[in-house]
């Protein structure tokens, strides 16, 4: 009897013992720590010195209320910011050259001066400090194309006023980076693969002088599909690279083509090969075994051509945003984004792993002031280069995926808490 009595007191001394570690695991989401902000701090004065002067509150609380999870951040309006931007290109050091607006004379600058605001609730700016804290001892992958290196390049530029991360990167490749904040031990790479699958450059030249390519549409692209499993996000996007040429083969087979122009193949729409895309990138990552994180499926940010396509003297000079009742989402942009939020829903509805949807479509559709144009190079520089109406000048509108990626992320901390310790109470039910 003594016995029996000592086990039910060490069953409950080991149920509150786990209960305990949950709840300080919870705290340090909701508390961040200042824990090694020496150089953090010292970062942030530097970035003040710039002329960029933000009061941030690094033990801020991060709590999310049920009303805010249940908000619809993606739908909205832009409304003016006098405090953007929050970094310059003096600043930092991480912005693309062919996105770097102000280093190549864009001569207005009320573009930078919105930010995104949904319309039931508020969607904070993001705060550096709380953010690294919230990702402290994880990592994050970019999966796509440029236009992710494109997002992460503005993330590395938004968390500089904290701390400047470290190259990582193995060889000088841009198909791979990987970058080590080493004060909050996050690390964030970037996997440079523009179709999802396996694919190479048939034609360096193609129909239309921008390449032919092979898509095989039912084969995972392993440079990042293998690598996966130690990231604890992963956020994947595709899109523009599929207005070019190519030539589409399933089960090892050539089943057609979009615009190649090659004798006796089957012109198909692009469409056919994005939907496939799209469904064999969610069924390799099912597929993973070990892989136990959470992907943000990133959707399609239309670009904004006006009067040519994008290799016919297409180009971007708006100068403001449009109100959400000056445009609507039709064609071609409508198109991807459907086919990914169906390819989303199938992939989620295996239940196999953590798909989260970060609609970023909207909000792009609405930015047509916010592209490079022909502001990513000198005048007088001799380039190949067509005006860019598709990657987002830095700083600039794909500031907010920041913000939109942090309350995201609180989302998901909030999750996290609620199944632990919903197992734990069915635990101790159980004893």
């Amino acid at each position: 009897m003594e016995q029996t009595v000592n086990n039910n007191k060490i069953k409950n001394i080991s149920i509150i013992l786990a209960i305990a570690l949950i709840l300080i695991t919870v705290s340090r989401l909701n508390y961040p720590l200042m824990k090694d902000t020496s150089s953090s701090l010292s970062s942030y004065k530097n970035s003040a010195a710039g002329g960029i002067r933000h009061s941030y509150h690094h033990a801020e609380d991060i709590r999310i209320s049920d009303a805010e999870e249940k908000c619809d951040i993606f739908t909205g309006e832009w409304v003016a910011n006098p405090d953007a931007p929050y970094y310059t290109n003096r600043t930092c050091w991480a912005i693309h050259e062919h996105q770097n607006c102000m280093k190549y004379g864009r001569p207005d600058t009320e573009f930078l001066k919105w930010r995104w605001k949904p319309d039931g609730c508020d969607l904070p700016d993001l705060n550096p400090f709380q953010f690294l804290d919230m990702v402290r001892d994880k990592s994050m992958a970019f999966v796509g194309d440029s236009v992710g290196r494109n997002q992460m390049q503005s993330m590395i530029c938004l968390l500089s006023r904290v701390e400047y991360p470290i190259d990582d990167s193995p060889t000088t490749e841009e198909q791979y980076k990987r970058w080590k904040y080493v004060n909050y031990n996050f690390t964030l790479v970037y996997f440079r693969t523009p179709f999802l699958v396996r694919s190479e450059e048939r034609d360096s030249d193609g129909p239309t002088h921008t390449g032919l390519f092979n898509l095989h549409l039912d084969e995972f692209d392993e440079s990042w599909t293998t690598q996966i499993d130690e990231f604890d996000y992963v956020i994947l996007n595709a899109g523009h690279w599929f207005t070019r040429p190519a030539v589409y083969y399933e089960h090892h087979r050539l089943v057609g083509c979009h615009f190649c122009n090659l004798p006796n193949v089957t012109d198909l729409p692009m469409t056919y090969g994005y939907r496939r895309v799209f469904r064999t990138a969610l069924k390799a990552i099912n597929g993973r075994k070990k892989f136990n994180g959470v992907v943000f499926l990133r959707t399609f940010a239309p670009s904004h051509f006006e009067n040519g396509f994008w290799n016919e003297g297409g180009n971007c000079v708006r100068r403001r945003p449009f109100r959400s009742n000056e445009t609507i989402l039709e064609g071609l942009n409508l198109d991807f984004y459907m086919i990914q939020l169906e390819e989303f829903r199938a992939a989620q509805r295996e239940q196999k792993k953590k798909f989260r949807w970060m609609d970023t479509t909207q909000a792009m559709l609405l930015r047509p002031d916010g592209h490079p144009s022909r502001y990513g190079h000198w005048p007088n520089e001799t380039v190949t280069l067509y005006n860019d109406c598709v990657h987002w000048c830095l700083p600039g509108p794909i500031d907010s995926w920041a913000d939109f990626l942090a309350h995201m992320l609180k989302i998901e901390a909030r999750r996290t808490y609620k199944e632990r310790l919903f197992q734990i109470q069915r635990q101790k039910k159980m004893q």
